[in-house]
């Protein structure tokens, strides 16, 4: 058999490039939120979305009605997480999960998969314990995976915006890149670029609740999910940090 002498021996075939560098473990979450949306909305009819808010979506006046039924607050072992997989709609959903392939990745590559799923449950329950102390009496749900994906935005900051860490190896004296180095909180609003993306981030969604005052719209949006979970995912991405 001859062979093509044109043709590299060994040498893997030359193919395109993906267009999209999308971590497994985002795409299984982002996967999962428009699995669900795509069942809720046509699968169950309005009995059934009705059981399934009633069951997964987060409403903190369950707090209040305990007095008369104490079983009626069994569904806030889990609610505080599993609000955060239910969606009022597709531009709902496609917004959160846009806003999750872009500060999730980075997460990501940096921790992996595992502790960025813990970190978005984690913040989507910072989230709903915000939202329950500003709204306990308000007979509100909580549902969207806003407060956890808010969290990754807040871990992200601590260290996306930080220089790059070059190291020089002992022996053979080549430069070898470590990183950027997750910044202290002092640090965060030290350094103009993350100091600025955190103070219009919180100063934009804190004024959310003026939005109604001053345009006369309905809009619902539950900015003390996103303002919990990033305060959760700012905080507790210490934990998951290894030294270098």
């Amino acid at each position: 058999m001859s062979e093509n002498p044109q043709t590299p021996v060994n040498q893997p075939p030359q193919g395109p490039e993906p267009i999209f560098l999308l971590p497994a473990g985002i795409a299984v979450l982002a996967g999962v939120l428009i699995a669900i949306h795509l069942a809720s909305t046509f699968v169950l009819n309005p009995d059934g979305q009705v059981q399934l808010l009633f069951w997964f979506a987060f409403q903190p006046y369950r707090i209040v009605l305990a007095e008369v039924d104490p079983t009626i607050v069994i569904p806030l072992i889990w609610t505080p997480f599993s609000h955060a997989f239910l969606h009022a709609g597709w531009d709902h959903l496609l917004i959160n999960v846009a806003w999750l392939v872009i500060f999730a990745t980075p997460v990501v590559r940096r921790y992996g998969a595992g502790p960025m799923l813990v970190l978005f449950l984690l913040s989507a329950a910072g989230g709903a314990a915000l939202f329950a102390v500003t709204t306990l009496y308000s007979q509100v749900y909580l549902i969207g995976a806003s407060g956890g994906v808010a969290g990754l935005t807040g871990a992200a900051i601590r260290f996306m915006f930080q220089p790059v860490l070059v190291a020089t190896h002992p022996e053979t004296g080549e430069r070898v890149v470590l990183g950027r180095r997750l910044a202290s909180i002092r640090d965060v609003f030290v350094n103009p670029r993350s100091r600025w993306f955190t103070l219009i981030w919180i100063g934009l969604n804190a004024a959310v609740p003026l939005v109604p005052l001053l345009t006369g719209s309905s809009l619902a949006i539950a900015w003390q999910a996103h303002l919990g979970g990033f305060l959760a995912g700012f905080l507790l991405v210490q934990l998951f940090e290894r030294k270098l």
